[in-house]
């Protein structure tokens, strides 16, 4: 047997290649699928299957392109939420890999269509390994909010009963193999681990060490921002997910003049870190460092919008259409040759925002208004006295309920600064006049030792 995890940046996706004899299969594909045919050139081996443990919510799946590519066929469950397979397991079904058997587990909950796939070795009682997609991750579970949010610990308790009846019993050697590692957005708490076992997931996992009851609570009532881009994921990954674009990551590049007459019609992303554009940036357009733009580009486009990219380096503009086409926006017209330097160079016009620091601001707190743009389970955590808190994908929906004012001084705030320079880049848009990115966030705060609510 041979096997790879091939993890897709900045989405802590995991998907999987396993191969043995001749024959390889491939667990939940992403979109460009250059990788998984790289690995099975490595082997030696053709794809002969496809696997998909379920309809995935964070990225285009690339099950349909891929299996089209290599005559492989896709492997998913008998529900009506999987939409296009050419093998469809029930519960208990199995079929094989070279002389590997690999057996469907209907384990509903994250979603209601999820399986998982234990794999065994010939001759073997006990599985290798499981394939658990977001049912189980390293020390947490897939969330349970994404097939109806009212029905929330309903589906926990659903998750529950899916691990404690499909997967406890598959033993505790058994190697567990998650879609998805800490940071993702379909879930929370994963831990931060190279590999894991049943056994030690029954050690460590709320799933295994709370009862049913408190499981079911405490899972169902987490409060996770649900990205719009959702929608689409949803939609598209019922038919396997899309093809990559005909050239993917391929963008044209912009002198200054040409850039400053298409922005007119287009929006604009600064790939930058935080205090680079905080330093110098064009007018309008949103602050999303690159590795933040697999999700938070999500919120604020759509595969109809038209977009161009501001970065420190050429390839980063590359990598930055790669990284939009994973969710679905393809629609990269071109990015400004040269990064902001030839922007500012050309003498076209730019704007810039202040900073502030712990230190600034904890001394000037009671005149300064404060926004905490974190995710509700951070913010409960632990914020600066005084904090209004509104997540960062609302502010442009939501901005009313804040009661901030536009006219007086505002700081707003993160983890370490990256999300706080989207949410100023967003109120800059919106009329604010004074608005300043706390640089390190409440990490830095923290580490001041400051007082906190």
């Amino acid at each position: 047997m041979k096997f790879k995890c091939i993890e897709t940046p900045a989405i802590s996706h995991y998907a999987y290649v396993i191969a043995d004899g001749n024959c390889a299969a491939v667990v939940d594909p992403r979109r460009d699928v250059d990788d998984y045919l790289a690995a099975a050139r490595e082997f030696g081996c053709r794809i002969t299957h496809v696997i998909e443990t379920h309809r995935q919510e964070d990225f285009v799946m690339g099950s349909a392109y891929l299996a089209r590519l290599t005559g492989a066929r896709v492997v998913n469950g008998e529900h009506e939420l999987f939409g296009h397979g050419g093998l469809r397991l029930g519960d208990g079904d199995s079929f094989t890999l070279g002389s590997l058997k690999i057996c469907a587990l209907h384990t509903p909950g994250h979603t209601p269509e999820s399986m998982c796939y234990a794999v065994y070795e010939k001759g073997a009682d006990i599985p290798w390994g499981v394939f658990t997609g977001d049912t189980l991750f390293f020390g947490d579970t897939g969330r349970s909010d994404l097939p109806d949010a009212d029905k929330s610990v309903e589906n926990a308790a659903l998750l529950y009963d899916s691990v404690h009846g499909r997967l406890k019993a598959l033993g505790d050697t058994v190697l567990v193999f998650p879609a998805h590692g800490p940071g993702s957005v379909c879930g929370s708490g994963m831990s931060e681990k190279p590999f894991s076992t049943i056994g030690e997931e029954r050690r460590l996992n709320d799933v295994f060490t709370l009862d049913r009851d408190a499981f079911a609570r405490k899972k169902g009532g987490e409060r996770l921002p649900r990205p719009p881009y959702f929608r689409l994921m949803e939609k598209v990954n019922l038919h396997g997910g899309l093809e990559p674009p005909e050239v993917l990551g391929a963008v044209r590049f912009f002198g200054p003049e040409e850039f400053a007459d298409a922005r007119k019609r287009r929006q604009v992303f600064d790939t930058r870190e935080p205090e680079a554009f905080a330093g110098g940036h064009i007018a309008d357009s949103y602050s999303i460092w690159l590795q933040g733009l697999p999700v938070f580009g999500g919120w604020l486009a759509d595969e109809t919008t038209e977009l161009l990219l501001v970065g420190d380096r050429g390839e980063d503009m590359e990598t930055a259409a790669l990284y939009l086409s994973r969710i679905g926006i393809d629609r990269v017209e071109g990015a400004l040759a040269g990064g902001f330097g030839s922007w500012r160079n050309s003498g076209h016009p730019f704007r810039h925002n202040r900073v502030i620091t712990p230190r600034e601001l904890i001394d000037r707190l009671d005149e300064m208004q404060v926004l905490d743009v974190r995710e509700d389970g951070e913010f409960d955590s632990g914020h600066i006295p005084g904090a209004v808190h509104l997540y960062v994908g609302y502010l442009e929906e939501r901005l009313s309920e804040t009661g901030l004012d536009r006219n007086r001084p505002l700081v707003v705030t993160c983890g370490v600064g990256h999300r706080a320079g989207l949410a100023v880049s967003i109120l800059l848009r919106l009329g604010f006049t004074d608005v300043r990115n706390l640089l390190g966030g409440m990490k830095a705060w923290g580490a001041c030792d400051f007082p906190m609510d």
